[in-house]
């Protein structure tokens, strides 16, 4: 794994001591905080590549975190870890903005696996960007896939990495209808299948970074019945 910069925030010490202790041996720049609200700090004015999160939090919970998070559109990955074993704390989780989630307890093979996942899929996302088509641009949206950046009507437009995998997908094959099952597989693979929920979640954060009047969005359609798809467009590629 490359040396990438990974935040830990987790109450318990001698847990955060220990992930903090397995994770710089991996090869990561680590910092670990043990209080929510010192950690959100911390997270809100440096860059970091993944967030370890802990829902369970002194000063501020690990749901709010991530939703402040994406509310900044700091887009960086985000494993949460939690000791509830309820099916809504987990789709909680997931509805904030996390990537991915762990139930405590859990053992260290399994964490690190989880993340050498999310870095590779990172990279495999980078890496597929690099063999595609550089920019698409369509109607005043401009899709900078090598940056991983999008403009719209020359403002830039923060995403997450979900979002922008999303809005890629669907821009990349204009008129062509995705089921909400097809962009679960596509975009998080099976480890969410029958979270179809999760899609419209996306689609209307995406819709309301994208469109004019979310509403009434002009670019991210809905198939009705059946899942979304992108306005049919001659694109301008670069």
């Amino acid at each position: 794994m490359e040396r990438k910069k990974v935040v830990i925030i987790e109450d318990d010490q001698d847990l955060l001591e220990l992930l903090k202790l397995h994770v710089a041996d991996s090869g990561c720049e680590v910092v670990g905080y043990k209080d929510g609200l010192k950690g959100w700090k911390y997270l809100s004015s440096n860059q970091f590549d993944l967030l370890i999160l802990d829902i369970g939090l002194p000063g501020m919970d690990g749901i709010e975190i991530c939703r402040q998070m994406r509310e900044q559109n700091i887009s960086s990955p985000v494993l949460m870890l939690t000791a509830r074993i309820e099916e809504t704390d987990k789709l909680l989780g997931l509805e904030s903005g996390a990537d991915d989630y762990i139930t405590k307890p859990f053992s260290i093979l399994e964490l690190m696996a989880r993340i050498k996942a999310i870095f590779r899929r990172v990279e495999i996302d980078t890496n597929s960007v690099r063999e595609s088509l550089d920019v698409l641009e369509v109607n005043g949206i401009h899709i900078d896939r090598r940056k991983r950046k999008l403009t719209v009507n020359s403002q830039p437009v923060e995403l997450t990495p979900k979002e922008f995998d999303l809005l890629n997908l669907l821009a990349s094959n204009p008129g062509r209808t995705y089921s909400r099952q097809q962009l679960l597989e596509q975009l998080w693979g099976n480890e969410l299948e029958g979270y179809e929920y999760k899609v419209n979640t996306h689609i209307n954060r995406l819709r309301a970074k994208v469109e004019k009047d979310p509403d009434q969005p002009e670019f991210i359609l809905t198939t009705w019945g059946t899942g979304y798809r992108f306005k049919e467009y001659t694109a301008s590629k670069k």
